[in-house]
């Protein structure tokens, strides 16, 4: 099976703590990686983390408060200092480009590589970004500025050659791609194989969704019908949902609520605020609802 990850660098709130640093993760999927948020600490994060960060392909951010975002410009100017020749795709919702393009002028004028700003709009789910591997798509969140989320789909392979079929009908290396791509094989003596005898099923289609920060939003639960895995905010337990409505943040058990709706794969609580000094009470308020839930931690990696 392809290679489909993430790796959480941050996952506090506002407040980075000597436990977590704020916003950022990346995820690889078959080798290409791709940034979601840029936190303060992020090159630590990716160093800490043995993450080759200038083969990253895109940067996704979320919304344009600091804890999100106060590391990109450090990051791209490092890129630029390690010699990084490929251009750099940054999407965020709007304003991006008045915000980061004066620092970008300013740090990075002799950039030897293109960094190109896409300014997003957070308010409808849309297809922004698509290669051979991956298509990633917008979720429109809630919260006090603009602000999205992510959802990204593997795109499906082909299926498997069976090795036994291989040797015991002497198919010829060239002729592989054939078969899987839909192609039965013809013996010498005129007998045709259907490739359905000579192929075992394609790996099921994995996906992972990214969420945070946003109040509750049921309707949420909408786009994210089935998603392998969700990363949705829980900055607060229950006891301080009205803080939550207040500040546009989710509660562990919302988030719980929207992973049970859309029937996802599995749960991973993030975006912690720092009052709380164990996250436990958090992760036993979500599991009540939605069993498979886990907790984000600084360093985790998840394989999907």
């Amino acid at each position: 099976m392809e290679k489909f990850e993430i790796n959480i660098l941050g996952c506090g709130a506002a407040l980075p703590t000597p436990k977590h640093l704020s916003s950022v993760q990346v995820v690889n999927v078959r080798e290409k990686l791709f940034m979601l948020d840029c936190a303060e600490g992020t090159q630590m994060a990716l160093r800490r983390s043995h993450i080759n960060f200038t083969h990253l392909r895109a940067i996704f951010l979320t919304h344009l408060h600091g804890d999100h975002v106060f590391g990109l410009i450090g990051l791209l100017s490092t890129l630029r200092l390690l010699g990084r020749l490929q251009s750099l795709h940054v999407y965020g919702p709007q304003d991006l480009q008045c915000i980061f393009q004066p620092q970008i002028d300013y740090f990075c004028a002799e950039s030897p590589f293109e960094i190109l700003l896409h300014e997003i709009d957070t308010k409808k789910p849309q297809l922004i970004y698509e290669d051979r591997s991956v298509e990633i798509s917008t979720l429109p969140l809630s919260h006090r500025v603009p602000c999205c989320g992510y959802l990204f789909r593997e795109k499906p392979t082909l299926p498997h050659i069976r090795r036994d079929a291989i040797d015991y009908y002497q198919i010829p290396l060239s002729q592989i791609n054939n078969i899987k791509a839909g192609m039965d094989w013809t013996m010498p003596d005129g007998t045709v194989i259907p490739h359905q005898r000579l192929t075992t099923p394609p790996d099921p289609v994995r996906s992972y969704a990214y969420c945070t920060d946003t109040a509750f939003r049921p309707q949420l639960a909408d786009l994210l019908q089935g998603v392998t895995c969700l990363y949705h905010e829980a900055t607060f337990t229950s006891e301080h949902a009205l803080l939550a409505k207040n500040t546009h943040h989710s509660t562990a058990t919302q988030a719980a609520e929207i992973a049970k709706d859309a029937q996802v794969g599995k749960l991973m609580l993030g975006h912690f605020s720092s009052r709380y000094k164990s996250e436990e009470m958090l992760l036993q308020e979500a599991q009540r609802i939605f069993p498979n839930t886990l907790l984000a931690n600084d360093g985790m990696k998840v394989t999907l």
